[in-house]
Protein backbone atom coordinates (compact mmCIF):
# COMPACT_ATOMS: atom_id res chain seq x y z
CA UNK A 1 0.00 0.00 0.00
CA UNK A 2 1.48 2.94 -1.22
CA UNK A 3 3.02 5.85 1.06
CA UNK A 4 -0.06 5.46 3.45
CA UNK A 5 1.98 6.07 6.52
CA UNK A 6 2.25 9.40 5.07
CA UNK A 7 -0.95 9.89 2.99
CA UNK A 8 -3.64 8.78 6.03
CA UNK A 9 -2.69 11.34 8.32
CA UNK A 10 -3.19 14.42 5.92
CA UNK A 11 -6.20 12.81 4.60
CA UNK A 12 -7.71 12.44 8.36
CA UNK A 13 -6.68 16.39 8.78
CA UNK A 14 -8.56 17.30 5.67
CA UNK A 15 -11.86 15.47 6.36
CA UNK A 16 -11.82 17.29 10.49
CA UNK A 17 -11.49 20.31 8.61
CA UNK A 18 -13.37 19.98 6.00
CA UNK A 19 -10.52 20.95 3.45
CA UNK A 20 -11.41 19.60 -0.37
CA UNK A 21 -8.42 17.45 -1.52
CA UNK A 22 -7.44 15.69 -5.06
CA UNK A 23 -6.42 11.96 -4.88
CA UNK A 24 -3.94 11.27 -7.86
CA UNK A 25 -3.42 7.99 -8.78
CA UNK A 26 -0.97 6.40 -10.78
CA UNK A 27 -3.14 4.14 -13.24
CA UNK A 28 -0.63 3.08 -16.04
CA UNK A 29 2.49 3.38 -16.92
CA UNK A 30 4.33 3.36 -20.76
CA UNK A 31 7.96 2.75 -20.71
CA UNK A 32 10.22 4.21 -17.62
CA UNK A 33 8.32 4.72 -14.40
CA UNK A 34 9.95 5.70 -11.20
CA UNK A 35 6.29 4.75 -9.27
CA UNK A 36 4.29 1.95 -10.66
CA UNK A 37 0.15 1.71 -11.29
CA UNK A 38 -1.40 2.14 -7.63
CA UNK A 39 0.77 4.85 -6.32
CA UNK A 40 -0.75 7.74 -4.78
CA UNK A 41 -0.79 11.37 -3.77
CA UNK A 42 -3.21 13.47 -1.79
CA UNK A 43 -2.79 17.14 -2.90
CA UNK A 44 -4.83 19.16 -0.63
CA UNK A 45 -6.42 22.94 -1.59
CA UNK A 46 -4.27 24.69 0.25
CA UNK A 47 -1.01 23.53 -1.27
CA UNK A 48 -0.01 20.46 1.20
CA UNK A 49 0.54 17.42 -0.38
CA UNK A 50 1.69 13.57 0.65
CA UNK A 51 2.71 10.73 -0.96
CA UNK A 52 4.44 10.68 -4.68
CA UNK A 53 3.51 9.59 -8.19
CA UNK A 54 7.42 9.80 -9.86
CA UNK A 55 10.99 10.44 -8.75
CA UNK A 56 9.63 14.31 -8.01
CA UNK A 57 9.38 15.69 -11.60
CA UNK A 58 6.01 15.36 -11.89
CA UNK A 59 4.38 16.27 -8.31
CA UNK A 60 4.50 20.39 -8.63
CA UNK A 61 2.45 20.10 -12.16
CA UNK A 62 -0.05 17.92 -11.30
CA UNK A 63 -0.29 19.99 -7.41
CA UNK A 64 -0.32 23.13 -9.28
CA UNK A 65 -3.24 22.34 -11.90
CA UNK A 66 -5.37 19.35 -9.88
CA UNK A 67 -8.08 21.68 -8.45
CA UNK A 68 -8.10 23.27 -12.35
CA UNK A 69 -8.41 19.81 -13.97
CA UNK A 70 -11.05 17.96 -12.07
CA UNK A 71 -13.55 21.07 -12.19
CA UNK A 72 -15.92 19.05 -13.86
CA UNK A 73 -14.98 16.01 -12.04
CA UNK A 74 -12.65 12.89 -12.53
CA UNK A 75 -10.05 13.09 -15.10
CA UNK A 76 -7.04 10.93 -16.49
CA UNK A 77 -4.11 12.65 -17.53
CA UNK A 78 -0.85 11.56 -19.48
CA UNK A 79 2.14 13.08 -18.66
CA UNK A 80 5.46 12.46 -20.48
CA UNK A 81 9.21 12.68 -18.96
CA UNK A 82 10.04 11.59 -22.60
CA UNK A 83 12.53 14.42 -23.33
CA UNK A 84 11.82 14.11 -27.25
CA UNK A 85 8.27 13.46 -26.59
CA UNK A 86 5.86 16.04 -28.82
CA UNK A 87 4.48 17.11 -25.45
CA UNK A 88 6.19 19.47 -23.10
CA UNK A 89 8.00 17.02 -21.07
CA UNK A 90 8.50 17.47 -17.60
CA UNK A 91 11.68 16.86 -15.37
CA UNK A 92 14.89 15.36 -16.94
CA UNK A 93 13.56 12.98 -19.92
CA UNK A 94 13.53 9.93 -17.15
CA UNK A 95 11.97 8.31 -20.67
CA UNK A 96 7.95 7.30 -19.02
CA UNK A 97 4.56 8.29 -19.55
CA UNK A 98 2.40 8.30 -16.40
CA UNK A 99 -1.43 8.17 -16.71
CA UNK A 100 -2.95 9.82 -13.49
CA UNK A 101 -6.30 9.61 -12.50
CA UNK A 102 -7.25 12.67 -10.40
CA UNK A 103 -10.55 13.13 -8.93
CA UNK A 104 -11.94 14.92 -5.87
CA UNK A 105 -12.91 14.48 -2.66
CA UNK A 106 -16.31 13.40 -3.75
CA UNK A 107 -15.10 10.05 -5.45
CA UNK A 108 -11.80 9.68 -3.90
CA UNK A 109 -13.49 9.35 -0.13
CA UNK A 110 -15.20 5.99 -0.70
CA UNK A 111 -11.46 4.48 -1.66
CA UNK A 112 -9.88 6.46 1.10
CA UNK A 113 -11.72 5.03 3.60
CA UNK A 114 -11.34 1.51 2.27
CA UNK A 115 -7.45 2.13 2.08
CA UNK A 116 -7.36 3.60 6.03
CA UNK A 117 -9.12 0.50 7.18
CA UNK A 118 -7.57 -2.40 5.17
CA UNK A 119 -3.57 -0.35 6.21
CA UNK A 120 -5.07 -0.58 9.80
CA UNK A 121 -6.18 -4.30 10.23
CA UNK A 122 -3.60 -5.24 7.97
CA UNK A 123 -5.41 -6.79 5.24
CA UNK A 124 -5.25 -7.37 1.80
CA UNK A 125 -7.62 -5.37 -0.61
CA UNK A 126 -8.86 -5.29 -4.41
CA UNK A 127 -9.66 -2.19 -6.31
CA UNK A 128 -10.96 -1.50 -9.38
CA UNK A 129 -11.53 1.69 -10.49
CA UNK A 130 -13.42 2.93 -14.06
CA UNK A 131 -11.08 5.43 -16.49
CA UNK A 132 -13.56 6.21 -18.86
CA UNK A 133 -16.97 7.19 -19.97
CA UNK A 134 -19.57 8.12 -17.56
CA UNK A 135 -18.56 6.10 -14.61
CA UNK A 136 -15.31 7.45 -14.60
CA UNK A 137 -13.71 7.26 -10.59
CA UNK A 138 -16.31 4.42 -9.61
CA UNK A 139 -14.99 1.92 -8.02
CA UNK A 140 -16.04 -1.71 -6.67
CA UNK A 141 -13.67 -3.36 -3.79
CA UNK A 142 -13.12 -6.50 -3.11
CA UNK A 143 -13.78 -8.18 -0.48
CA UNK A 144 -16.80 -6.16 -0.84
CA UNK A 145 -18.72 -4.56 2.04
CA UNK A 146 -22.57 -3.89 2.34
CA UNK A 147 -21.52 -0.08 2.30
CA UNK A 148 -20.54 -0.24 -1.31
CA UNK A 149 -22.83 1.67 -3.03
CA UNK A 150 -22.98 1.51 -7.06
CA UNK A 151 -25.30 1.48 -9.64
CA UNK A 152 -26.98 -1.45 -10.85
CA UNK A 153 -25.51 -0.77 -14.26
CA UNK A 154 -21.83 -1.38 -13.05
CA UNK A 155 -22.01 -3.52 -10.15
CA UNK A 156 -21.48 -6.79 -11.33
CA UNK A 157 -19.26 -6.60 -14.02
CA UNK A 158 -16.69 -4.09 -11.89
CA UNK A 159 -17.23 -6.44 -8.57
CA UNK A 160 -16.48 -9.37 -10.98
CA UNK A 161 -12.99 -7.41 -12.40
CA UNK A 162 -12.21 -6.54 -8.48
CA UNK A 163 -12.77 -10.38 -6.93
CA UNK A 164 -10.49 -11.19 -10.40
CA UNK A 165 -8.07 -9.02 -8.77
CA UNK A 166 -8.19 -10.40 -5.35
CA UNK A 167 -8.25 -14.16 -6.22
CA UNK A 168 -5.31 -14.17 -8.59
CA UNK A 169 -2.94 -11.67 -6.52
CA UNK A 170 -2.33 -9.01 -9.15
CA UNK A 171 -3.16 -5.79 -10.34
CA UNK A 172 -4.66 -5.85 -14.14
CA UNK A 173 -6.74 -4.02 -17.10
CA UNK A 174 -9.63 -4.92 -17.96
CA UNK A 175 -12.17 -4.12 -20.65
CA UNK A 176 -15.77 -5.28 -19.03
CA UNK A 177 -18.93 -4.71 -20.42
CA UNK A 178 -22.22 -2.91 -18.99
CA UNK A 179 -25.36 -3.20 -19.42
CA UNK A 180 -26.51 -2.40 -23.61
CA UNK A 181 -23.66 -2.25 -25.72
CA UNK A 182 -21.68 -0.34 -23.06
CA UNK A 183 -18.04 -0.71 -21.99
CA UNK A 184 -15.41 0.74 -19.97
CA UNK A 185 -11.98 0.31 -19.41
CA UNK A 186 -11.00 -0.99 -15.18
CA UNK A 187 -7.91 -0.68 -13.60
CA UNK A 188 -7.85 -3.27 -11.01
CA UNK A 189 -5.34 -2.69 -8.18
CA UNK A 190 -4.18 -5.50 -6.02
CA UNK A 191 -3.04 -4.44 -2.51
CA UNK A 192 -1.00 -7.01 -0.34
CA UNK A 193 -1.17 -6.35 3.40
CA UNK A 194 0.59 -4.34 5.03
CA UNK A 195 3.70 -6.24 5.81
CA UNK A 196 4.94 -6.77 9.69
CA UNK A 197 8.03 -6.85 11.65
CA UNK A 198 8.38 -8.41 14.98
CA UNK A 199 11.34 -7.38 16.69
CA UNK A 200 12.81 -9.61 19.49
CA UNK A 201 15.04 -8.20 21.49
CA UNK A 202 15.27 -4.12 22.47
CA UNK A 203 18.70 -3.77 22.75
CA UNK A 204 20.75 -0.14 21.17
CA UNK A 205 20.93 -2.67 18.08
CA UNK A 206 17.51 -2.75 17.44
CA UNK A 207 16.91 0.67 17.10
CA UNK A 208 18.00 1.00 13.57
CA UNK A 209 16.14 -1.89 12.39
CA UNK A 210 12.74 -0.60 13.81
CA UNK A 211 13.25 2.73 12.40
CA UNK A 212 13.88 1.80 8.72
CA UNK A 213 11.60 -0.51 8.56
CA UNK A 214 8.63 2.23 10.08
CA UNK A 215 10.08 4.38 6.75
CA UNK A 216 9.15 1.59 4.40
CA UNK A 217 6.11 1.92 5.56
CA UNK A 218 5.59 -1.70 8.02
CA UNK A 219 4.02 -2.53 11.18
CA UNK A 220 6.37 -2.48 13.57
CA UNK A 221 6.61 -3.92 16.70
CA UNK A 222 9.27 -4.64 19.30
CA UNK A 223 8.99 -6.89 22.77
CA UNK A 224 11.63 -8.27 24.96
CA UNK A 225 11.94 -9.20 29.02
CA UNK A 226 13.82 -6.35 29.57
CA UNK A 227 11.33 -3.55 30.71
CA UNK A 228 14.11 -1.23 31.23
CA UNK A 229 14.83 -1.60 27.31
CA UNK A 230 11.41 -2.32 25.99
CA UNK A 231 9.73 1.02 26.32
CA UNK A 232 8.07 3.60 24.09
CA UNK A 233 10.75 5.93 24.95
CA UNK A 234 13.33 3.97 23.18
CA UNK A 235 11.22 2.94 20.59
CA UNK A 236 9.03 5.83 19.67
CA UNK A 237 8.75 4.41 16.10
CA UNK A 238 7.13 1.11 17.00
CA UNK A 239 3.61 0.64 17.09
CA UNK A 240 4.05 -1.92 19.71
CA UNK A 241 6.29 -2.45 22.52
CA UNK A 242 5.88 -5.50 25.18
CA UNK A 243 8.01 -6.99 28.12
CA UNK A 244 7.79 -10.57 27.36
CA UNK A 245 6.91 -12.55 30.71
CA UNK A 246 8.99 -15.46 31.55
CA UNK A 247 7.35 -18.51 30.34
CA UNK A 248 4.76 -16.98 27.83
CA UNK A 249 4.27 -15.70 24.34
CA UNK A 250 2.13 -13.26 24.06
CA UNK A 251 -0.43 -12.89 21.42
CA UNK A 252 0.74 -10.14 19.06
CA UNK A 253 -1.13 -10.83 15.77
CA UNK A 254 1.58 -12.60 13.51
CA UNK A 255 0.10 -13.43 9.91
CA UNK A 256 1.78 -15.30 7.14
CA UNK A 257 3.18 -12.48 5.16
CA UNK A 258 5.32 -11.01 8.15
CA UNK A 259 8.73 -11.26 9.42
CA UNK A 260 10.32 -11.49 12.91
CA UNK A 261 13.64 -11.53 13.84
CA UNK A 262 15.57 -12.81 17.27
CA UNK A 263 18.09 -10.62 18.57
CA UNK A 264 17.78 -10.61 22.74
CA UNK A 265 21.65 -11.40 22.61
CA UNK A 266 20.08 -13.96 25.77
CA UNK A 267 20.06 -17.24 25.09
CA UNK A 268 17.64 -18.30 27.46
CA UNK A 269 15.59 -15.85 25.59
CA UNK A 270 15.80 -16.61 22.31
CA UNK A 271 15.49 -20.25 22.72
CA UNK A 272 11.78 -19.33 24.17
CA UNK A 273 11.07 -17.04 21.59
CA UNK A 274 12.06 -19.14 18.70
CA UNK A 275 10.30 -22.68 20.10
CA UNK A 276 7.25 -20.22 19.54
CA UNK A 277 7.96 -18.89 16.14
CA UNK A 278 8.63 -22.15 14.24
CA UNK A 279 5.09 -22.85 15.40
CA UNK A 280 4.02 -20.16 13.31
CA UNK A 281 3.79 -19.80 9.08
CA UNK A 282 5.66 -16.48 8.64
CA UNK A 283 7.32 -15.25 5.57
CA UNK A 284 10.70 -14.59 7.30
CA UNK A 285 12.41 -16.02 10.38
CA UNK A 286 15.80 -14.18 11.43
CA UNK A 287 18.05 -14.78 13.96
CA UNK A 288 21.31 -12.80 14.79
CA UNK A 289 24.69 -14.00 15.74
CA UNK A 290 26.54 -17.44 14.67
CA UNK A 291 24.77 -20.28 12.94
CA UNK A 292 26.41 -22.40 15.55
CA UNK A 293 24.72 -20.79 18.40
CA UNK A 294 21.37 -20.75 16.06
CA UNK A 295 22.09 -24.93 15.84
CA UNK A 296 22.58 -25.33 19.86
CA UNK A 297 19.60 -23.70 20.30
CA UNK A 298 17.90 -25.51 17.62
CA UNK A 299 19.58 -28.88 19.37
CA UNK A 300 18.25 -28.42 22.72
CA UNK A 301 14.56 -27.72 21.20
CA UNK A 302 14.52 -31.00 19.59
CA UNK A 303 15.91 -32.70 22.46
CA UNK A 304 13.25 -31.07 24.17
CA UNK A 305 10.14 -33.11 22.21
CA UNK A 306 11.63 -36.28 23.25
CA UNK A 307 12.48 -37.73 19.65
CA UNK A 308 14.49 -40.83 18.95
CA UNK A 309 18.36 -39.80 18.62
CA UNK A 310 17.87 -40.95 15.09
CA UNK A 311 15.83 -38.16 13.92
CA UNK A 312 17.17 -35.42 15.90
CA UNK A 313 19.72 -34.10 13.68
CA UNK A 314 16.70 -34.00 10.73
CA UNK A 315 14.71 -32.05 12.75
CA UNK A 316 16.91 -29.47 13.23
CA UNK A 317 17.97 -29.10 9.83
CA UNK A 318 14.08 -29.13 8.73
CA UNK A 319 14.10 -26.17 11.40
CA UNK A 320 17.28 -24.47 10.16
CA UNK A 321 16.00 -24.25 6.43
CA UNK A 322 12.93 -22.20 7.63
CA UNK A 323 15.16 -20.01 9.21
CA UNK A 324 17.66 -17.36 8.30
CA UNK A 325 20.83 -17.75 10.47
CA UNK A 326 22.59 -15.68 10.45
CA UNK A 327 20.17 -12.81 9.15
CA UNK A 328 20.91 -10.31 6.78
CA UNK A 329 22.62 -10.17 3.14
CA UNK A 330 26.33 -9.40 2.96
CA UNK A 331 26.22 -5.90 2.36
CA UNK A 332 29.00 -5.04 4.20
CA UNK A 333 29.64 -2.72 7.62
CA UNK A 334 29.71 -3.74 10.81
CA UNK A 335 27.42 -0.87 13.02
CA UNK A 336 24.12 -1.41 14.27
CA UNK A 337 22.89 0.62 11.46
CA UNK A 338 24.87 -1.89 8.86
CA UNK A 339 23.49 -4.74 9.84
CA UNK A 340 19.72 -2.96 10.05
CA UNK A 341 20.42 -2.43 6.57
CA UNK A 342 21.16 -5.60 5.96
CA UNK A 343 18.41 -7.24 7.34
CA UNK A 344 15.76 -5.29 6.34
CA UNK A 345 17.15 -6.30 2.43
CA UNK A 346 16.75 -9.25 3.36
CA UNK A 347 13.45 -9.44 4.59
CA UNK A 348 12.26 -7.20 1.15
CA UNK A 349 13.94 -9.74 -1.18
CA UNK A 350 11.65 -12.09 0.36
CA UNK A 351 8.73 -10.71 0.74
CA UNK A 352 9.01 -10.28 -3.41
CA UNK A 353 10.48 -13.16 -4.70
CA UNK A 354 13.52 -10.85 -5.63
CA UNK A 355 16.83 -11.93 -6.69
CA UNK A 356 19.29 -9.17 -4.95
CA UNK A 357 20.78 -9.18 -7.35
CA UNK A 358 22.27 -5.39 -9.26
CA UNK A 359 19.97 -4.01 -11.45
CA UNK A 360 22.47 -3.43 -14.01
CA UNK A 361 23.18 -7.08 -13.84
CA UNK A 362 19.83 -7.87 -14.15
CA UNK A 363 19.14 -5.40 -17.22
CA UNK A 364 22.43 -6.42 -18.96
CA UNK A 365 21.10 -10.10 -18.59
CA UNK A 366 17.75 -9.28 -20.27
CA UNK A 367 19.04 -7.51 -22.97
CA UNK A 368 21.76 -10.36 -23.73
CA UNK A 369 18.64 -12.08 -23.86
CA UNK A 370 16.86 -9.84 -26.32
CA UNK A 371 19.60 -10.06 -28.60
CA UNK A 372 20.13 -13.86 -28.87
CA UNK A 373 16.35 -13.82 -29.90
CA UNK A 374 16.36 -11.35 -31.61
Amino acid sequence: MTDLDQILPLWQELRRTGTEYVLATVVAVEGSGYRKPGALMLIAADGRRAGTISGGCLEGEVARKALWRTENGPVVRRYSTIAEDGEVPYGMGCGGVVHLLLERSETAEPVMRRLATSFAERSPLAIATVLDGEWIGRRAFWPSESGDNLDAAIAPALADAACEGFEEQRSLTRAIRLEGDQTATVCVEWNAARPGLFVFGAGDDAIPLVRQARQLGWYVAVADGRSNLANHVRFPEAHDVQVLAAGEFPELGLRPADAAVVMTHSLEQDTRILAALLAEELAYIGVLGPRRRTDEILLSLAVGLDLPESRIDARVEMWMERLHAPMGLDLGGSTSADIALAVIAEIQQCRHRASGLALRVIRARDAGRRRVTA
